[in-house]
């Protein structure tokens, strides 16, 4: 909604004559406007039409023009204002445009209950236009509906909703099935935008059963339509979790959005609820669903309970290798000595790719990490190598990589080399900033050694980090 069809509303519906100085020409006028010379006009108002000189008069201002004021078109919040002050402005006739225009002010400033009757009233000039599209699509049969530049309805973007209904009603009279559905479609257009808004505001209001019922018909006329579609399907999620009926056609809702409107920016969001829903409906309503869940990540959970050591091994790219008879394998299984990873089972792996990352958790994987760092700092390699391999399957990240790559080299391993050249290879900085964390636990010799193997690995990173100044000290 533009601002100016808003004060074209409330000039319209104030009722009030303007306040212009004497001989101005009435607003809106068609008549022949007076010759310059015999205007009448006070001292010192532009002149209107050429000057006398012919040339034109850069101070003149359209026929009909309000006088300028030199005052700031009124803010939203001054102009709703002004409306409340209207006695009697939502029972006073209005066209479609003026009544969804003054809705959508009232509704993008944060009052949707007030917005919703001139919403209705907006609706109801679209009401003839609804109800011939509803019975000529009928008519139509399986045959597609026609835009209205191929059913040649004629019509502008300023056309007005009910001149459009009338040129689809005389086309209906004619026998025209195709032609007036297409021409009443084109008129639902501005309808359905209001239609949805006045959902919206519904929702705004607490009124859930207003929103549901204004959003079918939104999609009774439009089946496609992205804010309908979306709006219905997630207020069913959020309010009828215990119908499971509700719970279905919220899951369809959501599938139909999804091939309706594959690129919507919504679409993440419509294909994550709609997988809910339909877990949610499998499980028998949501409540059922929320304790299943919750029992998943009760489950979960006690497989990874990293205060016990759980049994955790590496997966991804630190890892190399991957299951043999349900047994740990690759780089991380440390040869067979005490440093080996235990076995673990298929379903304790698919547990830590889908443990689900509570704040909890997270403080808990830092809390090792940090306990792993302690460790390396006072040469305690294998006790820091079990820290790190129960973090690493959860958090592979520069930091934990590269704590496991030193602790490798520490204890030895053959695979250390190959390890510490994806931690550097992958985040130099992080293992530079591991050499500073040795230094500050008082690892100064272990830092050094740290650094000195980074400037061999990285050679381009050490000239940039200026390893050889910390070398030094």
């Amino acid at each position: 909604m533009t601002l100016s069809l808003a004060l074209t509303a409330a000039a319209l519906l104030a009722a009030e004559p303007p306040n212009l100085p004497a001989g101005h020409p009435p607003l809106g006028s068609e008549a022949q406007r007076p010759a310059a010379a015999s205007q009448g006009l006070p001292e010192g108002h532009p002149t209107f039409g050429s000057s006398p000189s012919g040339a034109a008069d850069p101070g003149a201002m359209p026929e009909g023009h309000p006088p300028m004021t030199g005052r700031a078109p009124p803010t939203a919040a001054e102009l709703l204002q002004q409306l409340d002050g209207m006695q009697g402005l939502r029972e006073r006739e209005k066209t479609f445009e003026i009544a969804s225009s003054l809705g959508k002010l009232y509704y993008t400033n944060g009052r949707a209950a007030d917005a919703i009757p001139y919403f209705l009233q907006a609706e109801e000039k679209g009401k003839a236009a609804r109800e011939l599209f509803l019975a000529q699509r009928e008519k139509l049969g399986k045959a597609a509906v026609q835009n209205p530049t191929e059913a040649k309805c004629g019509f502008s973007p300023a056309t007005p909703v009910e001149e459009m209904a009338s040129v689809a009603a005389e086309r209906a009279k004619k026998g025209d099935t195709a032609g007036a559905a297409a021409c009443a479609r084109a008129a639902l257009e501005p309808v359905l935008e209001v239609e949805s808004m006045r959902a919206n505001a519904h929702f705004l209001s607490g009124d859930v059963a207003g929103a549901l019922k204004t959003y079918e018909r939104v999609l009774e006329v439009e089946p496609t339509s992205a804010d309908a579609l979306f709006g219905r399907s997630a207020l069913l999620y959020e309010t009828k979790g215990e119908d499971l009926k509700s719970l279905q056609s919220a899951h369809e809702g959501f599938e139909a959005f999804l091939a309706a409107h594959p690129d919507s920016p919504r679409a993440a969001l419509a294909r994550k609820l709609g997988r809910m829903t339909d877990e949610a409906v499998k499980a028998g309503g949501m409540a059922k669903w929320q304790v299943s869940r919750a029992e998943d990540r009760r489950i979960r959970a006690s497989k990874l309970d990293l205060s016990r050591g759980g049994p955790m091994m590496a997966q991804g790219p630190m890892a190399g290798g991957g299951l043999r008879g349900g047994g740990a394998a690759g780089p991380m299984a440390g040869g067979g000595d005490n440093t080996a990873a235990p076995n673990i089972s298929q379903e304790t792996v698919q547990a830590m790719q889908n443990v689900e990352r509570t704040p909890e958790l997270e403080a808990q994987l830092t809390q090792t990490v940090e306990q792993g760092e302690d460790l390396l700092a006072k040469g305690r390699y294998d006790e820091a190598l079990a820290a790190y391999r129960q973090v690493m399957p959860l958090r592979p990240d520069g930091r934990v990589k590269a704590g496991l790559a030193w602790t490798l080299v520490g204890l030895g391993k053959p695979t250390a080399d190959r390890v510490w050249g994806v931690a550097v290879g992958s985040d130099p900085a992080a293992v530079d900033q591991l050499g500073e964390t040795l230094k500050a636990k008082g690892d100064m010799k272990g830092a050094k050694a740290l650094w000195t193997k980074l400037a061999a690995s990285a050679p381009d990173y050490a000239s940039q980090a200026s390893l050889q100044a910390k070398l030094s000290q």
